[in-house]
Protein backbone atom coordinates (compact mmCIF):
# COMPACT_ATOMS: atom_id res chain seq x y z
CA UNK A 1 0.00 0.00 0.00
CA UNK A 2 2.67 2.95 0.95
CA UNK A 3 4.70 1.88 -2.51
CA UNK A 4 1.14 2.13 -4.29
CA UNK A 5 0.79 5.81 -2.42
CA UNK A 6 4.09 6.68 -3.97
CA UNK A 7 3.89 5.67 -7.15
CA UNK A 8 0.13 7.63 -6.98
CA UNK A 9 1.53 10.73 -6.00
CA UNK A 10 3.84 11.71 -9.03
CA UNK A 11 0.52 11.39 -10.75
CA UNK A 12 -1.47 13.22 -8.21
CA UNK A 13 1.07 16.03 -8.23
CA UNK A 14 1.25 15.97 -11.98
CA UNK A 15 -2.86 16.25 -12.84
CA UNK A 16 -3.09 18.92 -9.96
CA UNK A 17 0.16 21.18 -11.67
CA UNK A 18 -2.01 20.49 -15.16
CA UNK A 19 -4.99 21.69 -13.60
CA UNK A 20 -3.18 24.83 -12.21
CA UNK A 21 -1.90 25.78 -15.65
CA UNK A 22 -5.38 25.33 -17.36
CA UNK A 23 -6.91 27.48 -14.71
CA UNK A 24 -4.06 29.99 -15.11
CA UNK A 25 -4.36 30.16 -19.36
CA UNK A 26 -8.17 29.99 -19.16
CA UNK A 27 -7.67 33.53 -16.31
CA UNK A 28 -5.31 34.89 -19.18
CA UNK A 29 -7.08 34.34 -21.82
CA UNK A 30 -10.38 35.74 -20.33
CA UNK A 31 -8.24 39.16 -19.44
CA UNK A 32 -6.93 39.12 -22.66
CA UNK A 33 -10.18 38.68 -24.76
CA UNK A 34 -11.53 41.70 -22.10
CA UNK A 35 -8.45 43.49 -22.79
CA UNK A 36 -9.19 43.31 -26.93
CA UNK A 37 -12.85 43.67 -26.36
CA UNK A 38 -11.49 46.97 -24.13
CA UNK A 39 -9.05 47.65 -26.99
CA UNK A 40 -11.39 47.88 -29.53
CA UNK A 41 -14.49 49.00 -28.87
CA UNK A 42 -15.15 50.19 -25.20
CA UNK A 43 -14.46 53.73 -24.80
CA UNK A 44 -12.08 55.35 -22.03
CA UNK A 45 -14.14 56.31 -19.03
CA UNK A 46 -12.48 59.93 -19.03
CA UNK A 47 -10.27 61.83 -21.26
CA UNK A 48 -7.28 63.87 -19.80
CA UNK A 49 -7.14 67.18 -20.81
CA UNK A 50 -3.42 68.57 -21.11
CA UNK A 51 -3.78 72.54 -21.40
CA UNK A 52 -1.04 74.11 -20.20
CA UNK A 53 0.32 70.88 -18.03
CA UNK A 54 3.51 70.48 -19.89
CA UNK A 55 3.79 74.71 -18.87
CA UNK A 56 3.30 75.06 -15.16
CA UNK A 57 4.22 78.27 -14.84
CA UNK A 58 1.23 79.65 -17.11
CA UNK A 59 -1.59 77.74 -15.50
CA UNK A 60 -1.65 80.28 -12.82
CA UNK A 61 -1.44 83.72 -15.39
CA UNK A 62 -4.14 81.85 -17.10
CA UNK A 63 -6.14 80.68 -14.66
CA UNK A 64 -6.95 84.21 -13.81
CA UNK A 65 -7.26 85.95 -17.28
CA UNK A 66 -10.00 83.02 -18.13
CA UNK A 67 -11.65 83.91 -15.21
CA UNK A 68 -11.50 87.09 -15.14
CA UNK A 69 -12.40 87.00 -19.33
CA UNK A 70 -15.80 84.80 -18.05
CA UNK A 71 -16.73 87.22 -15.46
CA UNK A 72 -16.61 90.06 -18.17
CA UNK A 73 -18.41 87.78 -20.66
CA UNK A 74 -21.31 86.88 -18.53
CA UNK A 75 -22.00 90.71 -17.54
CA UNK A 76 -21.03 92.41 -20.76
CA UNK A 77 -23.52 89.74 -22.61
CA UNK A 78 -26.01 89.43 -20.02
CA UNK A 79 -26.17 93.49 -20.40
CA UNK A 80 -26.59 93.47 -23.80
CA UNK A 81 -29.82 91.09 -23.50
CA UNK A 82 -31.85 93.22 -20.93
CA UNK A 83 -31.13 95.76 -23.06
CA UNK A 84 -32.71 94.84 -25.98
CA UNK A 85 -35.69 93.21 -24.46
CA UNK A 86 -36.66 95.64 -21.79
CA UNK A 87 -35.36 99.13 -24.35
CA UNK A 88 -38.36 100.05 -26.81
CA UNK A 89 -35.44 101.92 -28.79
CA UNK A 90 -34.02 98.67 -28.89
CA UNK A 91 -37.01 96.98 -30.49
CA UNK A 92 -35.57 96.59 -34.01
CA UNK A 93 -34.62 93.37 -36.41
CA UNK A 94 -30.82 94.17 -35.78
CA UNK A 95 -31.37 93.90 -32.18
CA UNK A 96 -33.24 90.78 -32.09
CA UNK A 97 -30.18 89.44 -33.58
CA UNK A 98 -27.63 90.58 -31.26
CA UNK A 99 -29.45 89.32 -28.42
CA UNK A 100 -29.42 85.95 -29.94
CA UNK A 101 -25.81 86.43 -30.57
CA UNK A 102 -25.31 87.62 -26.76
CA UNK A 103 -27.15 84.67 -25.73
CA UNK A 104 -25.31 82.06 -27.38
CA UNK A 105 -21.91 83.89 -26.29
CA UNK A 106 -23.33 82.93 -23.15
CA UNK A 107 -23.70 79.29 -23.90
CA UNK A 108 -20.46 78.72 -25.61
CA UNK A 109 -18.07 80.24 -23.31
CA UNK A 110 -20.16 77.98 -20.57
CA UNK A 111 -19.95 75.07 -22.53
CA UNK A 112 -16.05 75.27 -22.05
CA UNK A 113 -14.72 77.45 -19.75
CA UNK A 114 -15.88 76.57 -16.14
CA UNK A 115 -13.97 72.56 -17.27
CA UNK A 116 -11.44 74.54 -17.88
CA UNK A 117 -11.11 76.44 -14.81
CA UNK A 118 -11.69 73.41 -12.78
CA UNK A 119 -9.00 71.35 -14.58
CA UNK A 120 -6.54 74.13 -13.98
CA UNK A 121 -7.17 74.67 -10.12
CA UNK A 122 -6.99 71.00 -9.63
CA UNK A 123 -4.30 68.42 -10.21
CA UNK A 124 -6.68 65.93 -12.20
CA UNK A 125 -7.10 67.21 -15.20
CA UNK A 126 -9.76 64.74 -16.17
CA UNK A 127 -13.17 64.78 -18.48
CA UNK A 128 -15.89 62.01 -18.52
CA UNK A 129 -16.19 60.54 -21.38
CA UNK A 130 -19.91 61.67 -21.65
CA UNK A 131 -18.79 64.95 -20.36
CA UNK A 132 -16.38 65.23 -23.40
CA UNK A 133 -19.13 63.73 -25.72
CA UNK A 134 -21.80 66.49 -24.64
CA UNK A 135 -18.69 69.44 -24.67
CA UNK A 136 -17.54 69.18 -28.35
CA UNK A 137 -21.66 68.61 -29.38
CA UNK A 138 -22.78 71.89 -27.71
CA UNK A 139 -19.54 73.64 -28.83
CA UNK A 140 -20.36 72.57 -32.75
CA UNK A 141 -23.78 73.45 -32.47
CA UNK A 142 -22.93 76.94 -31.04
CA UNK A 143 -20.53 77.27 -33.54
CA UNK A 144 -21.98 76.69 -36.68
CA UNK A 145 -25.14 78.57 -35.03
CA UNK A 146 -23.17 81.44 -34.80
CA UNK A 147 -21.76 81.68 -38.67
CA UNK A 148 -25.39 81.40 -39.59
CA UNK A 149 -26.49 84.32 -37.53
CA UNK A 150 -24.03 86.11 -38.58
CA UNK A 151 -24.86 85.67 -42.07
CA UNK A 152 -28.29 86.94 -41.18
CA UNK A 153 -26.97 89.93 -39.56
CA UNK A 154 -25.24 90.96 -42.61
CA UNK A 155 -28.42 90.96 -44.65
CA UNK A 156 -30.05 93.01 -42.20
CA UNK A 157 -27.19 95.33 -42.98
CA UNK A 158 -27.45 94.71 -46.57
CA UNK A 159 -31.28 95.95 -46.32
CA UNK A 160 -30.73 98.58 -44.09
CA UNK A 161 -28.38 100.34 -45.44
CA UNK A 162 -29.12 99.51 -49.24
CA UNK A 163 -33.00 99.33 -49.47
CA UNK A 164 -34.06 101.53 -46.28
CA UNK A 165 -37.29 102.67 -48.02
CA UNK A 166 -38.17 99.08 -47.71
CA UNK A 167 -36.49 97.82 -44.81
CA UNK A 168 -39.51 97.89 -42.21
CA UNK A 169 -41.58 95.34 -44.99
CA UNK A 170 -38.25 93.09 -45.59
CA UNK A 171 -37.31 92.84 -42.51
CA UNK A 172 -40.03 92.29 -40.96
CA UNK A 173 -40.52 90.33 -37.43
CA UNK A 174 -41.71 86.76 -39.04
CA UNK A 175 -39.00 86.96 -41.38
CA UNK A 176 -36.37 87.78 -38.22
CA UNK A 177 -37.81 84.61 -36.14
CA UNK A 178 -37.56 82.62 -39.12
CA UNK A 179 -33.70 83.00 -39.54
CA UNK A 180 -32.63 82.82 -35.80
CA UNK A 181 -34.87 79.46 -36.00
CA UNK A 182 -33.16 78.20 -38.96
CA UNK A 183 -29.12 79.14 -37.45
CA UNK A 184 -30.13 77.01 -34.37
CA UNK A 185 -32.16 74.13 -36.56
CA UNK A 186 -28.31 73.75 -38.58
CA UNK A 187 -26.24 74.18 -35.91
CA UNK A 188 -28.04 71.65 -34.30
CA UNK A 189 -28.06 69.32 -37.51
CA UNK A 190 -23.71 70.03 -38.07
CA UNK A 191 -23.59 68.81 -34.42
CA UNK A 192 -25.86 65.59 -34.95
CA UNK A 193 -24.39 64.46 -37.73
CA UNK A 194 -20.47 65.58 -35.91
CA UNK A 195 -21.21 63.65 -33.01
CA UNK A 196 -23.05 60.04 -34.20
CA UNK A 197 -19.86 59.81 -36.08
CA UNK A 198 -17.43 60.52 -33.50
CA UNK A 199 -18.53 58.63 -30.89
CA UNK A 200 -18.26 55.55 -33.21
CA UNK A 201 -14.37 56.21 -33.46
CA UNK A 202 -12.27 53.72 -31.31
CA UNK A 203 -9.54 55.48 -29.14
CA UNK A 204 -7.33 52.39 -28.23
CA UNK A 205 -6.77 53.25 -24.64
CA UNK A 206 -5.63 56.58 -25.73
CA UNK A 207 -6.89 59.27 -23.25
CA UNK A 208 -4.36 61.73 -23.33
CA UNK A 209 -6.52 65.50 -25.62
CA UNK A 210 -3.96 68.17 -25.67
CA UNK A 211 -6.24 70.25 -25.40
CA UNK A 212 -7.80 72.65 -23.10
CA UNK A 213 -11.32 71.18 -23.86
CA UNK A 214 -12.95 68.40 -26.21
CA UNK A 215 -13.48 69.25 -29.70
CA UNK A 216 -14.23 67.17 -32.91
CA UNK A 217 -10.67 67.83 -34.44
CA UNK A 218 -8.36 66.72 -31.53
CA UNK A 219 -11.25 63.70 -31.01
CA UNK A 220 -10.40 62.78 -34.60
CA UNK A 221 -6.80 63.27 -33.96
CA UNK A 222 -6.86 61.11 -31.21
CA UNK A 223 -8.32 57.85 -32.62
CA UNK A 224 -6.19 55.00 -33.91
CA UNK A 225 -9.09 53.64 -36.56
CA UNK A 226 -8.97 54.93 -40.16
CA UNK A 227 -10.65 58.30 -39.85
CA UNK A 228 -11.20 58.95 -43.68
CA UNK A 229 -15.04 59.62 -43.30
CA UNK A 230 -15.03 61.70 -40.49
CA UNK A 231 -11.88 64.07 -41.91
CA UNK A 232 -14.23 64.20 -45.63
CA UNK A 233 -17.79 64.78 -43.76
CA UNK A 234 -16.02 67.82 -41.57
CA UNK A 235 -14.67 69.16 -44.40
CA UNK A 236 -17.55 69.38 -46.46
CA UNK A 237 -19.64 70.77 -43.23
CA UNK A 238 -17.31 73.25 -42.71
CA UNK A 239 -17.36 74.18 -46.32
CA UNK A 240 -21.38 74.59 -46.37
CA UNK A 241 -21.82 75.47 -42.68
CA UNK A 242 -18.58 77.92 -42.54
CA UNK A 243 -17.40 79.35 -46.21
CA UNK A 244 -21.25 79.65 -47.87
CA UNK A 245 -22.41 82.13 -44.63
CA UNK A 246 -18.68 83.63 -45.14
CA UNK A 247 -19.50 83.67 -48.69
CA UNK A 248 -22.80 85.68 -48.32
CA UNK A 249 -21.33 88.04 -45.29
CA UNK A 250 -18.56 89.54 -48.31
CA UNK A 251 -21.52 89.65 -50.95
CA UNK A 252 -23.57 91.35 -48.45
CA UNK A 253 -20.66 93.93 -47.58
CA UNK A 254 -19.58 93.91 -51.23
CA UNK A 255 -22.92 95.97 -52.01
CA UNK A 256 -23.21 97.53 -48.59
CA UNK A 257 -19.50 99.37 -49.67
CA UNK A 258 -21.12 100.08 -53.37
CA UNK A 259 -24.11 102.11 -52.05
CA UNK A 260 -22.23 104.07 -49.26
CA UNK A 261 -19.43 105.16 -51.81
CA UNK A 262 -22.62 106.26 -53.89
CA UNK A 263 -23.86 109.13 -51.14
CA UNK A 264 -22.57 112.30 -51.64
CA UNK A 265 -22.41 113.55 -48.00
CA UNK A 266 -19.29 112.07 -46.00
CA UNK A 267 -21.44 112.56 -42.66
CA UNK A 268 -23.66 110.47 -44.12
CA UNK A 269 -20.90 107.71 -45.55
CA UNK A 270 -19.28 107.93 -42.17
CA UNK A 271 -22.93 106.76 -40.48
CA UNK A 272 -23.18 104.37 -42.72
CA UNK A 273 -19.89 102.49 -42.43
CA UNK A 274 -20.26 102.62 -38.35
CA UNK A 275 -23.60 101.13 -38.16
CA UNK A 276 -21.57 98.03 -39.71
CA UNK A 277 -18.35 98.41 -38.70
CA UNK A 278 -18.71 96.48 -35.27
CA UNK A 279 -20.39 93.21 -37.35
CA UNK A 280 -17.13 93.25 -39.20
CA UNK A 281 -15.13 93.45 -36.40
CA UNK A 282 -16.96 90.43 -34.74
CA UNK A 283 -17.05 88.33 -37.93
CA UNK A 284 -13.39 88.60 -38.39
CA UNK A 285 -12.65 87.82 -34.92
CA UNK A 286 -14.95 84.88 -35.52
CA UNK A 287 -13.97 83.11 -38.66
CA UNK A 288 -10.69 83.74 -38.84
CA UNK A 289 -9.70 81.28 -36.29
CA UNK A 290 -12.59 79.07 -36.98
CA UNK A 291 -10.97 79.21 -40.83
CA UNK A 292 -7.81 78.34 -39.74
CA UNK A 293 -8.95 75.16 -37.64
CA UNK A 294 -11.42 73.70 -39.64
CA UNK A 295 -10.35 74.28 -43.19
CA UNK A 296 -7.45 72.22 -42.48
CA UNK A 297 -7.46 68.20 -42.29
CA UNK A 298 -8.13 66.90 -38.79
CA UNK A 299 -4.90 64.23 -39.95
CA UNK A 300 -2.83 67.51 -40.24
CA UNK A 301 -4.31 69.79 -37.53
CA UNK A 302 -1.46 70.92 -34.95
CA UNK A 303 -3.38 70.22 -31.70
CA UNK A 304 -0.06 72.47 -30.30
CA UNK A 305 -1.30 75.75 -32.31
CA UNK A 306 -4.89 74.33 -32.14
CA UNK A 307 -5.59 74.71 -28.87
CA UNK A 308 -4.62 78.19 -28.20
CA UNK A 309 -6.31 79.35 -31.35
CA UNK A 310 -9.34 77.24 -30.02
CA UNK A 311 -8.79 79.26 -26.81
CA UNK A 312 -8.89 82.64 -28.28
CA UNK A 313 -12.35 81.41 -30.23
CA UNK A 314 -13.84 80.15 -26.92
CA UNK A 315 -13.45 82.72 -24.33
CA UNK A 316 -11.43 86.19 -25.79
CA UNK A 317 -14.08 86.74 -28.76
CA UNK A 318 -17.37 86.01 -26.58
CA UNK A 319 -15.81 88.79 -24.09
CA UNK A 320 -14.61 90.87 -26.73
CA UNK A 321 -18.40 91.11 -29.05
CA UNK A 322 -20.19 93.14 -26.06
CA UNK A 323 -17.33 95.63 -26.02
CA UNK A 324 -17.47 96.08 -29.05
CA UNK A 325 -21.27 96.78 -29.71
CA UNK A 326 -21.39 98.92 -26.78
CA UNK A 327 -18.15 101.13 -27.79
CA UNK A 328 -19.30 101.96 -31.30
CA UNK A 329 -23.26 101.97 -30.96
CA UNK A 330 -25.00 104.89 -29.47
CA UNK A 331 -28.19 103.00 -29.40
CA UNK A 332 -26.81 100.67 -27.44
CA UNK A 333 -24.71 102.97 -24.89
CA UNK A 334 -27.61 104.91 -24.37
CA UNK A 335 -30.07 101.66 -23.57
CA UNK A 336 -27.16 100.64 -21.38
CA UNK A 337 -27.02 103.86 -19.65
CA UNK A 338 -30.89 103.72 -19.18
CA UNK A 339 -31.14 99.68 -17.68
CA UNK A 340 -27.86 100.70 -15.38
CA UNK A 341 -30.30 104.03 -14.06
CA UNK A 342 -33.34 101.67 -14.02
CA UNK A 343 -31.13 99.24 -11.44
CA UNK A 344 -30.14 102.40 -9.69
CA UNK A 345 -33.62 103.19 -8.73
CA UNK A 346 -34.23 99.84 -8.10
CA UNK A 347 -32.13 99.32 -5.55
CA UNK A 348 -32.50 102.46 -4.11
CA UNK A 349 -35.77 101.80 -2.94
Amino acid sequence: MQDGGKRSAPLLRYYSFGFSQFVTGARKYRNMKSDNQSFSGDPPKAFILLGVSDRPWLELPLFVVLLLSYVLAMLGNVAIILASQLDPQLHSPMYTFLSHLSFLDLCYTTTTVPQMLVNMGSSQKTISYRGCTVQYAVFHWLGCTECILLAAMALDRYVAICEPLHYAVLMHRALCQQLVALAWLSGFGNSFVQVVLTVQLPFGGRQVLNNFFCEVPAMIKLSCADTAVNDATLAVLVAFFVLVPLALILLSYGFIARAVLRIQSSKGRHKAFGTCSSHLMVVSLFYLPAIYMYLQPPSSYSQEQGKFISLFYSIITPTLNPFIYTLRNKDVKGALRRLLARIWRLCGR
